[in-house]
């Protein structure tokens, strides 16, 4: 049985891609520090697992080499990341230790690894380095232009992955994803942010006139074109991955509601509020995904229409999953350096 390590496995792909890699048989060990964002709630489904195993640890901390060395994993997935654009606004500082300085750590351990043992490291990025993209669609050749510190620190990520590559001849690839939808995932996030307020009798908050407009992915696609790439991706290769489908932030917020209409009588807050919108926010990403649909095969499965009910009907069916969240996350979303006001 092949061992794959997961770092950020408590988080919302992490987890998600565990449970993918454990129904195709994996061994897989969870590598994650437990900030904020991580939930051992993500992982109740599985945590009894004899496949499975946690480690509580920081990627940034020297002790990663040794667990390489003691599992030898054939593949690792790197999804240890801070994430979210408001909070990089707020302290950058957080990003650029997390995303830099401990991918630089993962770096050093897997090189010393990777010498005496045949694995790869897939390291998973985002769209957003790309910055805006007004027209057409970025692929893989596309400059690099990140507005936000977290986007930056995302590209100096991929950025000291590909270096490795060339210079150290390091067996790794990279994978840049747009907007990521679906169960498991952090109110701090748009989709269950909203979800969560119409649960719960509260105003929906939506920067700016909500014309932003992302590419839609839901992330059981996106954990199918992560195996597909540790399968049979090219060593040293970037894949963008993508479903195609723009939606701005307005058509989102209504489809929501739309669908949840269908499940609850929607309480008398429950209203679009627009709000002021967050400094530097890119218009539009969008991603040319040519590359992994006709060199690895892969294809979106999930049309968003199916992936948005799925993904209410999750959280209509475990709102105790708001519960394992501490409510300070919940309705502090936004950078309160730069929003004055409470708005949740």
């Amino acid at each position: 049985m092949k061992k794959i390590i997961v770092t950020g496995g408590l988080g919302f792909i992490g987890s998600n891609l565990i449970e993918l890699l454990l129904k195709k048989n994996f061994y897989v060990i969870n590598i994650d520090k437990g900030t904020y964002s991580s939930n051992l709630y993500n992982t109740k489904d599985f945590k009894k697992s004899k496949k499975y195993k946690y480690i509580k640890l920081d990627i940034s901390d020297k002790k990663l080499g040794k667990i390489f060395t003691k599992y030898k994993p054939s593949g690792i997935f790197n999804l240890a990341a801070e994430t979210h654009v408001d909070r990089s606004i707020d302290n950058p500082g957080n990003f650029i230790e997390s995303n830099i300085v401990g991918v630089f750590n993962l770096l050093e351990c897997f090189k010393s690894f990777s010498k005496k043992n045949k694995s790869r490291l897939i390291h998973i990025s985002t769209d957003e380095v790309y910055g805006d993209v007004l027209t057409g669609r970025s692929d893989e050749k596309y400059p690099y232009q990140p507005s936000s510190p977290y986007a930056a620190s995302k590209a100096a990520s991929d950025h000291l992955v590909s270096s490795y590559i060339r210079t150290y001849n390091l067996p790794a690839m990279v994978t840049n994803c747009s907007n990521n939808y679906g169960p498991k995932q952090h109110p701090e996030k748009l989709i269950p942010k909203l979800i969560f307020n119409i649960i719960n009798n509260r105003s929906l908050p939506i920067y700016g006139k909500g014309k932003n407009s992302r590419e839609w992915i839901y992330v059981e696609d996106h954990c199918e074109a992560l195996i597909k790439v540790f399968q049979k991706g090219k060593l040293g290769e970037f894949y963008n991955i993508g479903s195609n489908k723009n939606l701005n932030n307005l058509q989102v917020t209504k489809e929501l509601l739309k669908n949840s209409k269908k499940i609850i009588t929607l309480g008398k807050k429950v209203k679009i509020n627009f709000i002021k919108d967050r400094p530097g926010h890119d218009i539009r990403y969008a991603l040319n995904s040519n590359k992994i649909k006709k060199e690895l095969k892969w294809y979106p499965k999930t049309k968003f229409s199916e992936g948005i009910k799925l993904t209410i009907n999750w959280y209509f069916k475990n709102k105790s999953y708001y519960k394992s969240l501490s409510k300070k996350d919940i309705l502090n979303r936004l950078g309160n350096k730069w929003l004055k006001k409470e708005l949740f």
